[in-house]
C-alpha cells in the first residue's frame, strides 16, 4: 500500500470522526452555548482527555511502535504478543492507580490546577468536579485502546484504530438528541454527558480490542513486571508523553487560565473543535503512518526511502494545510455563524470564537508540521530532544498567554498557542537539519513557495467573496441561506486553489500518481491485512 493510500485510510476514519464532531459541538452550543455548563464540562473533559495525550496517545505512538515492530522483526508474531502481554500487566496496574487517586484528589486538582478561576463561582466548581469525576475513567478505556492501536498500527492494518474514536462522537450526539426529547434542563445534560463519555471509551476500547484478536493477536493479562523491554518502553514513553501531547499540554495551561473569564474556556473549546478538522485529518494521519514506515527504513538502513518518506510527508501537510489556514484566516466568521448560531449561541459567541479560530489558523501549520518533525526523533528512538523542546513551546507558551489573557481575554491564550507552536516546529526542524537527519529536497524546496504563492491567490479570493455575499452571511439571514453562500465560497476557493497550486507547480499530477501506484515493503512477519 503506497504512503498516500495510508494516509488515506487514517484520514478517512478521522475525517469521520471530525464531521460527527461538528455535528456534536453544534448540538451542544444550540443547547448550552458559552455559558457555565458548557465551560464545566469542556473543563472537565479537557482533563482527562489531556491524560489520554500525553500518556497514551503520545507516549505508546512514540516509544510503544518501534519496540513493537521490533519485536515483530525479531520474534514474530509470538514475541511481539508477549511484550504486548508485558506492556499491557504493567499499563492496567498503573492506570488503576492513577484513576483511583485522581478521584481522590479530584476537588483539589479542579480548584487549584484544571480551573482556578471557577473558585469564585462555587456552583460552576461543584459542577466541574462531579462532571470530571464522572468522566476520569475514560483514561483507562481509551490508554489501552491507544495501546492496541498502536499495536494495529504497527501491523498495518490502520483502519480499525481511525474508525474507533468515531463513535465519541455518535454517542455523543445520541445523548443530545435524547436530552432535546426530553426536555432536559443544561445541567441535566452536563451530567448526561459526562455518562456519554464514559460509555464511549468502553466502546471504542472493545473495538480496537477485537481488532487485534482479529489480527491473531491474542493478549492475556500477566502479572505486572518491569522486564528490560518495558523498563525500555518507560524510558522512552515519558518524554515522548510529553512531546506527544504537547498541542494538549498548551490547551490545559490556555483552559486553566481561560478559566478565569467568562465563556473563554467554551470559546476556545469551540474553536478548536473546527481548526482540529484539518489537523486531525492531515497531521494525526501522517504522524500515525510516518512512524512505523521511517522506523522500519531505518531499521533497514534505506537512508534513501527514510529520507523520501520524510519529504513527501512534510510535502503533503502543506499542500493541505496552507490553503486549510488560509481559510480559517479570512473566513472564520462565516464559519462560526454557520456551525454554531442558534439557540443559546448568540451573534456576540460568534465574532469572539471567529477571532479565536483565525488566530488558531496562523498556527495551524505548525501544528501540523510538528506531527512530520517528530517521527524523524522517534523513529531513531531519541525522544529527550523534542521533549526539551516541548519544554521551551509550554515556557513560552505560559509566558505569552500570561501576558496578553488581561488585555485580549480567549484570543490572546490562542495566539501564545500560535507562537508557540511555531517555535516548536522551528527547533524541530533546524536540529534534524544539524543532525544530517533531513536532507535538502529540490522537489520540497521548488514546491513550498509556490504552495504559499498559491494559498495567498485563495485567500485574497476569500476575501473579496465574503464581502460580496455578506448580506447572505449576516446573522438575520437563514440559516439555509448562510450555508449556501458559504459553500459557494469554499467550492469556489478550493477550484482557485488546486487550479493555483498545479498551475504553478506547487504540486505534481505524475509526482501524486507515482506515489499512489508505488509499493511499500510489505513487513515480513505481519499476517495479511484483511481490511
Amino acid at each position: 500500500m503506497s504512503l498516500i493510500r495510508k494516509f488515506a485510510t487514517v484520514a478517512s476514519g478521522t475525517l469521520m470522526s471530525r464531521v460527527l464532531g461538528f455535528t456534536r459541538e453544534m448540538l451542544m452550543a444550540a443547547a448550552v452555548g458559552t455559558g457555565p455548563i458548557a465551560d464545566a464540562f469542556y473543563a472537565a473533559f479537557q482533563f482527562p482527555n489531556t491524560f489520554r495525550r500525553l500518556f497514551a496517545e503520545g507516549a505508546f505512538n512514540a516509544a510503544f511502535v518501534p519496540l513493537f515492530a521490533k519485536e515483530i522483526e525479531a520474534n514474530g508474531v509470538d514475541g511481539a504478543k508477549r511484550f504486548s502481554e508485558e506492556v499491557f500487566g504493567v499499563l492496567f496496574s498503573a492506570l488503576l492507580v492513577l484513576t483511583i487517586v485522581m478521584q481522590l484528589s479530584m476537588p483539589l486538582l479542579v480548584r487549584y490546577l484544571i480551573a482556578p478561576g471557577f473558585a469564585e463561582q462555587p456552583d460552576k466548581l461543584e459542577m466541574t468536579i462531579s462532571l470530571a469525576t464522572i468522566m476520569f475513567p475514560y483514561l483507562i478505556c481509551m490508554s489501552l485502546g491507544a495501546m492496541m492501536a498502536g499495536m494495529l498500527n504497527s501491523l498495518r492494518r490502520y483502519f480499525a484504530a481511525a474508525i474507533a474514536p468515531v463513535f465519541l462522537n455518535i454517542i455523543l450526539i445520541g445523548v443530545l438528541a435524547y436530552a432535546w426529547y426530553r426536555g432536559m434542563d443544561a445541567t441535566n445534560i452536563g451530567y448526561a454527558l459526562a455518562w456519554g463519555v464514559l460509555a464511549a471509551g468502553i466502546v471504542q476500547l472493545a473495538i480496537v480490542w477485537v481488532a487485534v484478536r482479529h489480527a491473531g493477536v491474542r493478549i492475556g493479562f500477566r502479572r505486572p513486571r518491569l522486564t528490560p523491554n518495558v523498563k525500555r518502553l518507560l524510558w522512552l514513553a515519558l518524554p515522548a508523553a510529553i512531546t506527544g501531547g504537547i498541542t494538549q499540554i498548551n490547551q490545559l495551561i490556555g483552559t486553566a487560565i481561560a478559566s478565569g473569564g467568562e465563556g473563554a474556556v467554551a470559546s476556545l473549546n469551540l474553536a478548536d473543535r473546527v481548526y482540529q478538522l484539518p489537523l486531525g485529518v492531515v497531521g494525526i494521519a501522517v504522524a500515525i503512518v510516518l512512524l512505523p514506515e521511517l522506523a522500519r527504513a531505518l531499521k533497514a538502513g534505506n537512508m534513501v526511502e527514510a529520507a523520501n518518506l520524510q519529504n513527501r510527508s512534510v510535502e503533503f501537510t502543506l499542500f493541505l494545510t496552507l490553503p486549510a489556514a488560509a481559510a480559517l484566516l479570512t473566513m472564520s466568521e462565516p464559519i462560526v455563524r454557520v456551525l454554531y448560531e442558534r439557540g443559546a449561541f448568540t451573534p456576540e459567541d460568534t465574532v469572539l470564537v471567529a477571532r479565536v479560530l483565525a488566530i488558531f489558523g496562523l498556527g495551524l501549520p505548525a501544528f501540523v508540521l510538528i506531527k512530520a518533525f517528530t517521527p524523524g526523533y522517534f523513529a531513531r528512538e531519541d525522544t529527550k530532544t523534542p521533549m526539551v523542546f516541548a519544554a521551551i513551546s509550554v515556557t513560552v507558551n505560559i509566558s505569552i498567554a500570561l501576558w496578553l489573557f488581561s488585555s485580549m481575554g480567549a484570543p490572546g491564550i490562542a495566539t501564545a498557542s500560535a507562537v508557540a507552536g511555531w517555535v516548536n516546529a522551528a527547533m524541530l526542524l533546524g536540529v534534524l537539519i544539524r543532525r544530517g537527519h533531513w536532507g535538502r529536497d529540490a522537489g520540497l524546496m521548488k514546491r513550498t513557495p509556490r504552495l504559499v504563492v498559491a494559498s495567498a491567490l485563495m485567500a485574497a479570493a476569500i476575501w473579496f467573496a465574503v464581502d460580496y455575499f455578506e448580506p447572505q452571511l449576516a446573522s438575520a439571514s437563514p440559516i439555509h441561506t448562510q450555508a449556501t453562500a458559504l459553500g459557494i465560497i469554499v467550492l469556489g476557493a478550493m477550484v482557485l486553489y488546486f487550479a493555483a497550486a498545479f498551475g504553478l507547480g506547487g504540486a505534481d499530477a505524475g509526482m501524486i500518481r507515482r506515489n499512489i501506484r508505488r509499493k511499500g515493503t510489505p513487513a515480513p512477519t505481519a499476517p495479511p491485512d484483511p481490511e
